[in-house]
C-alpha cells in the first residue's frame, strides 16, 4: 500500500486526507500464475497497481498468442482503452507469476476525481504512465530491431525476465522462438 503512495509522491504531495480517500477505495487482490485478469469481450472495470508480479497482454492466435506488452512490479496495469471507453476489450491480460494487485474500480475512481483535490493528478499520473508505455512500444516496433527490443526488455527488468517463458518474449519482440534463441546466443 505504501508503495502506491510513494509512487505518487514522486510527482506531487498527498495530504493524509486525500490519501485516505484514495486508499479507502483500493482493494488488494492476490492472483495465481496464469490467471486471466481480462478476457476479450469483457469491459475492464479496474485500474490496478502491481505490488508484485508480472502480467502480459496478448491476442490469442491458433498457433501462437501475440504478446504485445508486459507489466511489472510498481507499475499500473489495465485494459485502459476499455476502462476509459466502457467498451469490451479485444485482448486478454494474464498473470505470468503469482501477482498482487491494488485495484480501484472505474466508478470509485470517478468519485475520487470529484471528491478530492488530488484526484485528477492521481488519474493523470496513472494515465500518463500507461500512455507513455504504449507510445514507447509503438515506436520500438517501428524503429528498432528485434534484438534491440529484446535488449530493452532485458535491461528494463533483468531480474524478472527469467520468469517469462521464451515463447512470450519471442512474440513480444516479433520473432519466432528459434530466432530469439539465435539472438540470445549472439549477444551472450
Amino acid at each position: 500500500m505504501e508503495l502506491i503512495r510513494k509512487y505518487f509522491e514522486r510527482w506531487f504531495e498527498l495530504t493524509d486526507q486525500d490519501w485516505q480517500a484514495f486508499y479507502s477505495k483500493l482493494t488488494k487482490q492476490n492472483f495465481p500464475k496464469k490467471h486471466i485478469l481480462l478476457k476479450s469481450g469483457q469491459i475492464e472495470n479496474n485500474l490496478s497497481f502491481i505490488e508484485t508480479g508480472i502480467v502480459r497482454f496478448y491476442i490469442p492466435k491458433e498457433e501462437n498468442d501475440l504478446t504485445f506488452a508486459f507489466a511489472f512490479n510498481n507499475n499500473f496495469v489495465s485494459g485502459y482503452n476499455s476502462f476509459l471507453t466502457r467498451k469490451p476489450s479485444n485482448y486478454y491480460i494474464e498473470t505470468l507469476t503469482e501477482t498482487t494487485l491494488w485495484q480501484i474500480t472505474f466508478d470509485d475512481l470517478q468519485k475520487i476525481y470529484k471528491e478530492t483535490k488530488i484526484g485528477n493528478a492521481i488519474g493523470r499520473q496513472a494515465s500518463e504512465e500507461l500512455f507513455l508505455k504504449k507510445s514507447q512500444r509503438e515506436l520500438s516496433l517501428l524503429s528498432e530491431t528485434a534484438e534491440r527490443r529484446y535488449l530493452n526488455l532485458f535491461t528494463e527488468r533483468p531480474e524478472l525476465i527469467k520468469e517469462i517463458p521464451l515463447k512470450y518474449i519471442a512474440s513480444y519482440v516479433g520473432v519466432t522462438p528459434q530466432a530469439l534463441s539465435r539472438i540470445r546466443r549472439r549477444i551472450s
